[in-house]
């Protein structure tokens, strides 16, 4: 099993004629991922020809769902272009919208999101690498061959981080890897993957990667505390930033203890998380809870 996206996932592709959009759907498709449609507003009637046959291009994506029975879209369209093409995914109902953009305005992201959250569709992002079922769909761009299916769940906020732990564990495989994205304002959290992994079955152990600045990764503790069963290991980015200095692309500020690495790491820790100190120390960690699972 996986969560949120599998074998039977149909996907189509907003910005799909853009450069970005048609050169991350052919690496898609190369994967296996069902690629049904790709949506320009203005574009639509054309098709774009990759090996498969022709890809169809629709106006909006309450087209292109009509006509191909879409339920997720990705999202490649310039930051401007963002919140409208979300919101047409979110009118549409798609059961999955992945925004890979980064550069989008909160106040765009807070809107869409609100959206979404009314009309219970899930949105990954933005500023993600996306959503991987090893061996079933690929919907971002997460590079594909770097681990097969198995039996951990990873949760991440940051994208190369999500490589390097599934470049890592490769050998023992995974059942979704989520690049949830470091803005400040994302609509899926490390809780609401942290609950999917403990309700799917094919799931045993679950590495939750967070970084530093806000309160995310402590809520996710409180989460883990009540909620989830499953060993649960744990890794924070940005042990040796310096406080007052906002750093990287989660716009995070660290301010006194509030924020730091340590706080994340002591909380967690709390709720019974592994903490590792470094990304192979983690990845060491899950191994570990993996074979004494």
């Amino acid at each position: 099993m996986a969560i949120w996206l599998d074998r039977s996932s149909k996907v189509l592709v907003q910005g799909m004629t853009g450069t970005e959009g048609r050169k991350h759907t052919a690496r898609m498709l190369g994967f296996g991922t069902r690629i049904v449609a790709g949506v320009t507003p203005g574009k639509g009637g054309q098709s774009v020809s990759f090996e498969e046959d022709p890809i169809p291009v629709f106006d909006s994506v309450t087209e292109a769902k009509e006509a191909t029975g879409a339920t997720v879209s990705v999202v490649f369209v310039p930051p401007k272009f963002a919140k409208a093409a979300v919101l047409d995914a979110v009118s549409a109902g798609l059961d999955l919208v992945v925004v890979i953009t980064e550069g989008i305005p909160v106040a765009d992201t807070a809107e869409f999101r609100a959206a979404a959250q009314e009309a219970g569709v899930r949105v990954i992002g933005p500023n993600c690498p996306g959503i991987i079922s090893p061996g079933q769909s690929n919907v971002g761009i997460i590079p594909p061959n770097i681990a097969g299916p198995g039996r951990i769940g990873l949760v991440s906020k940051s994208g190369t981080l999500t490589y390097q732990m599934m470049f890592e564990l490769g050998d023992i495989g995974f059942t979704t890897c989520v690049g949830i994205g470091g803005d400040p304002i994302i609509g899926t959290t490390h809780i609401d993957c942290l609950q999917a992994f403990q309700d799917d079955p094919d799931t045993d152990v679950i590495v939750m990667i967070g970084e530093i600045g806000g309160d995310a990764e402590e809520r996710a503790a409180d989460y883990i505390r009540e909620h989830v069963t499953k060993p649960v290991i744990g890794y924070v980015a940005g042990f040796t930033a310096p406080e007052g200095k906002t750093m990287g692309h989660a716009g995070a500020i660290v301010s006194g203890s509030s924020g730091t690495a340590q706080a994340k790491k002591e909380a967690l820790e709390a709720a019974g998380v592994r903490v590792g100190k470094t990304p192979s120390e983690t990845a060491a960690l899950a191994r570990e809870a993996y074979e004494n699972r």
